[in-house]
């Protein structure tokens, strides 16, 4: 079985460790904030439960722990025959940037004593440089914010390769009388099209009726607004993605959300789910106007 890659990522105390964790949360690793160095090896020797859905671990580890220094440089000989070898990614700033997240934070600095806020920060700095040397990574955070950040480590975990999706995308479909839904992040009035509600023989029918469906989609109007439509999305999905956007949710609605909205809806779903995208597909309002009289 393939060993989990095992990931510390340590460094000077305001430098995005905690953002860094995430990016690793966010790539599926289990991850411990906190980790003292001497319990790491122990750690890795319990029978951890092979998942599928767990790509590694990550051990965020610092200053924080008053033992971590000293106990660095045997803790990752104990760790190495396990057969081993962890990756250490070592996180820092300039002083002035540090200087100012600890100022916006309010925080107490780990190195603190009865030392101010630029000399425990300098303490750090020179206690930490015998581990920054044993780095493999070492990113300097001072021009990055929380997005580039992640996007750094992101791009560290897979090696520079295109990073799979993990934004979760969902297509709603909606109808204003209802109100427009509050998680929604795009949204699309279909209401220029013409309503299938005034067509005897359609009425009491959804949108996800073969009939309902040909009404809207023999409309020529709806054939170049979806053509439209689908490559906008093809444009800005992929920026979204960049920017570590969790959730994208394209809502898509029309009166009552039961014809319009519900078709639209689908062939937008349809041609994410054809480009591989895996989206969800939701139709809030498809039945409330038969609930609700």
């Amino acid at each position: 079985m393939k060993t989990q890659p095992v990931y510390i990522i340590t460094g000077l105390s305001g430098s995005g460790k905690t953002t860094a964790m995430q990016a690793f949360e966010d790539a599926c690793f289990y991850c411990v904030d906190n980790m003292p160095m001497e319990l790491v090896p122990k750690f890795l020797e319990l029978p951890f439960k092979q998942s599928p859905e767990i790509k590694g671990i990550a051990f965020v580890m610092d200053m924080r722990s008053k033992t971590f220094a000293t106990n660095y440089t045997a803790g990752i000989c104990a760790i190495e025959e396990l057969g081993i070898t962890p990756e250490i990614i070592f996180l820092e700033a300039g002083v002035d940037t540090l200087v100012n997240r600890f100022s916006q934070t309010r925080r107490q600095h780990p190195v603190s004593g009865t030392k101010s806020l630029l000399d425990s920060i300098h303490a750090e700095i020179n206690q930490m440089q015998p581990i920054k040397l044993t780095a493999h990574h070492i990113i300097d955070t001072t021009a990055c914010n929380v997005h580039q950040l992640k996007s750094k480590i992101l791009d560290l975990i897979h090696d520079g390769k295109e990073n799979p999706a993990m934004m979760k995308l969902n297509v709603l479909s909606f109808g204003y009388k209802y109100g427009i839904p509050a998680d929604a992040d795009l949204v699309m009035d279909m209401r220029f099209l013409a309503n299938p509600y005034f067509v005897p023989h359609l009425k009491s029918l959804d949108g996800e009726s073969a009939s309902v469906r040909d009404f809207v989609l023999s409309n020529p109007e709806t054939k170049i607004f979806l053509e439209k439509y689908v490559n906008l999305l093809d444009y800005l999905i992929p920026l979204y993605k960049r920017e570590n956007k969790a959730y994208l949710t394209i809502a898509v609605g029309c009166t009552g959300g039961r014809h319009r909205s519900v078709v639209i809806a689908r062939s937008v779903f349809e041609h994410l789910n054809h480009k591989k995208l895996d989206p969800g597909l939701i139709h809030r309002d498809i039945d409330r106007d038969i609930k609700e009289p």
